[in-house]
Order: C-alpha cells, then structure tokens, then sequence
C-alpha cells in the first residue's frame, strides 16, 4: 500500500510503501496527488519513504513508477527517496540522471536527514 504522509509544506508530496505495493495504490494515491501537485505548484518535491515492511510491488505499478518519474522529469525540484531495498536503490541511481532536480538516497536509519534536507529552503 502507498500512504500519503502528512506534515510536509505544500511543495512536497510524501509517500511510504508498506507491504505490498499495487498498481491500484498508484492509480488511486500516487498519480493522482503527483498531477494535481504538478498542477498547482509547477516544480514540486518528492519524499518517498520505503520501510521494512516492504514486502513487495506489483508489475504494473513498477510501470507506473517508471511513468510518473520519467514523465515528470523536468518537474521534480528534489526527491529524497528513504529505503534498504537494494535493488530500489539501483535503479533510482540508474535513472536519476534523467531527472531535472536533485536525487538523494538515504537510509532507513537516516529517515530524519531526508526529512530535513527534502524541506531545506522551503516556507512552511
């Protein structure tokens, strides 16, 4: 499941993954926040937390990841993207240079340092 998480000034979404991640999490929680944020902010910021109870993701939600990302490319100012999941790790590694703005990867244990440095300039 994909949970928004509240607590973040406007310009950033926050989302955590638990258990197991489907297409339908994206369509109806993820995709629908990223188009409206887009929207009215232009250029936004994404905290995308994925804890230890990740247990899976399904295909097609692996494919609208994939979408959101790359179709919003110019449109992520930052994204701070929390996990353990090696293989997450990678591929974001592996297509952050296509994305406009900055990517960091930090782990669980540092979960409080994404926080500070997704919101680092920003107004409440």
């Amino acid at each position: 499941m994909i949970e928004a998480l509240k607590g973040f000034p406007g310009k950033v979404l926050a989302f955590a993954c638990k258990g197991h991640v489907t297409q339908r999490d994206y369509e109806t929680v993820l995709i629908p926040a990223v188009q409206e944020a887009i929207k009215q902010q232009g250029k936004i910021r994404l905290y995308y937390e994925i804890g230890p109870d990740f247990s899976a993701i399904d295909p097609g939600a692996v494919w609208d990841d994939f979408k959101v990302g790359m179709g919003h490319a110019s449109r992520w100012d930052r994204i701070a993207l929390v996990t353990d999941v090696d293989w997450i790790r990678h591929t974001i590694r592996a297509f952050s240079f296509v994305i406009s703005g900055a990517v960091k990867i930090f782990p669980v244990a540092d979960q409080a340092k994404a926080k500070e440095w997704i919101v680092e300039g920003l107004t409440h």
